[in-house]
């Protein structure tokens, strides 16, 4: 359900725009890794970008590998940064996993998709997209971490 809900706030948004706003698909990655543990934002992940490339199906093969590969990359951090200690969550060290999946998967995308040919290169909008999305990291570590401690913390001890 993650994946969807990530999904439905990517498809109603276009390129490059969709760039810019990853706080709900951040966030929901974020909480699928937490409660499934182990790859749970992987498999969010790939919901998200399967579904991407129903919407958008020239894209397809770059929707699904950039949401697997930031999916990845939020299950990865999360585990490296030990967000989850005694069933509460690590504010700052969400956010700083969150704040690098994003600028890594930013990068990522941004220099494929110019290398190929399929966004032109403007500098300056990618700098913005680039600031945007990791500002929306911070955002989306802050949120994600009070809806786990004020709301599901008590349900998922660990």
């Amino acid at each position: 359900m993650l994946g969807i809900v990530a999904f439905l706030s990517k498809a109603v948004l276009p390129t490059p725009v969709d760039k810019m706003f990853v706080v709900v698909q951040a966030l929901t990655f974020a909480l699928a890794s937490l409660l499934i543990g182990g790859w749970g934002a992987t498999y969010a992940s790939i919901v998200n970008g399967s579904l991407l490339g129903i919407v958008r199906p020239g894209f397809f093969p770059f929707s699904l590998a950039f949401s697997l590969i930031y999916g990845i990359l939020v299950d990865v951090f999360i585990r490296i940064f030990k967000v989850k200690m005694d069933g509460q969550i690590k504010t700052v060290r969400l956010t700083i996993s969150l704040v690098l999946s994003t600028a890594i998967i930013g990068l990522i995308t941004i220099q494929i998709t110019t290398m190929l040919g399929l966004m032109p290169m403007i500098p300056i909008l990618y700098l913005i997209i680039f600031i945007i999305g990791v500002l929306n990291g911070i955002v989306a570590g802050y949120l994600t971490s009070l809806v786990w401690n004020k709301h599901l913390a008590r349900h998922f001890k660990s």
